[in-house]
């Protein structure tokens, strides 16, 4: 199928260029693989105005506009609206060899936050020096320019953190498995970042982010709402700020924050929404749809392995759409990177409503 978009790109053509140009940062859940298929589904949808209502790690919010949508991209969570205003709102603001050379300069004040805070938690003390340093630079920054450079700061901090999550602390050494990732400095990964996002950088359709919880989200209408919620499993939990609270301090210095410093992360207070409990997740959802009811479709990614079940998602669909397409999708959860980590095999829902 080679749906063409109303500026004449087709889905394979937008979905090519996503996974060519966009910085890949390991997030739980995120979509990556799933580009191609998502981007036929929105190419039959059609449409000029789009929300991607869980934006995450952007990537779907950048298939949208390169295929051509007015973008919101809305997240709770700061550092995704970061990532998303450097790759999908900015049109045509890029980091010069200049800014970099002073980014990675000497520090332009005597902070020492990450350095001090994160001692013995995270990175070796070169590191953490290296972003308070950043810090100093990209502070008296504005606009698309320092969304850039703090795009490219989270990158790095993911790229240089063993399996890309902020739970594990101290001595990660059992975890080096040779990766040139685990041996390039912070300062490195920050050089070559900011080349990823500024070839990322293209001319598109008008977008903005906004930094909503789920059930006080701008209702639009839209032409195309996408959800991306988390999947609540059925053991464990779904919060993605225990797992990134890093990079969610680093994209705001902590300004504001309140860590828990009894923790062994010094990490963030837990947010707590629908989504986040098994009690509360088939009224968050019937909620959500509700908010959309009178947007034109409504696309859904879930997986076979989370709850609700998929019956209960169509059942909640159909009570504001009155046709609701599941589409089957096999696909391999293998979030981590060390050579144990679990590989699930299930499948994932797309739900189309409309």
């Amino acid at each position: 199928m080679t749906a063409t978009l109303f500026d004449g790109t087709t889905a394979s053509q937008a979905s090519a260029l996503t996974a060519a140009f966009y910085p890949r940062i390991r997030y739980m859940g995120s979509k990556y693989a799933l580009v191609p298929h998502l981007a036929e589904v929105f190419a039959e949808v059609g449409g000029r105005t789009a929300l991607d209502a869980f934006s995450g790690s952007g990537v779907v919010s950048y298939l949208l506009k390169r295929q051509g949508f007015e973008v919101t991209a809305n997240d709770m969570l700061q550092f995704p609206g970061v990532l998303a205003s450097a790759t999908v709102v900015n049109n045509s603001e890029r980091l010069t060899a200049e800014d970099v050379e002073r980014i990675t300069g000497p520090a332009a004040d005597d902070r020492d936050f990450v350095a001090s805070t994160f001692d013995g938690v995270f990175y070796d003390a070169e590191d953490r020096a290296f972003l308070d340093s950043a810090w100093s630079h990209v502070a008296t920054m504005e606009g698309d320019r320092k969304a850039l450079a703090i795009s490219a700061l989270v990158l790095s901090a993911a790229r240089k953190q063993p399996r890309g999550v902020f739970t594990i602390t101290g001595d990660l050494s059992r975890y080096d498995d040779g990766r040139r990732d685990l041996r390039l400095s912070m300062r490195e990964h920050f050089i070559e970042h900011v080349e990823t996002y500024n070839d990322a950088v293209f001319e598109g359709p008008t977008a903005r982010v906004t930094m909503q919880e789920a059930s006080a989200m701008d209702s639009g209408p839209y032409d195309l709402v996408y959800l991306d919620p988390p999947y609540a499993p059925p053991s464990d939990d779904n919060c993605y700020i225990k797992r990134f609270h890093f990079l969610e301090g680093l994209s705001r210095y902590w300004q504001g924050d309140t860590l828990m410093l009894n923790t062994n992360s010094k990490k963030l207070p837990k947010p707590h929404t629908g989504y986040s409990h098994r009690h509360t997740i088939v009224e968050a959802f019937r909620d959500t749809f509700k908010r959309f009811s009178d947007s034109g479709a409504i696309v859904l990614s879930y997986g076979s392995n989370a709850l609700p079940d998929m019956e209960t998602i169509v059942s909640l669909l159909r009570e504001v759409k009155s046709d609701v397409e599941v589409r089957k999708i096999p696909h391999t959860y293998h979030y981590g990177t060390h050579k144990a980590v679990t590989r699930r095999s299930v499948d994932e829902y797309l739900f189309v409503a409309r």
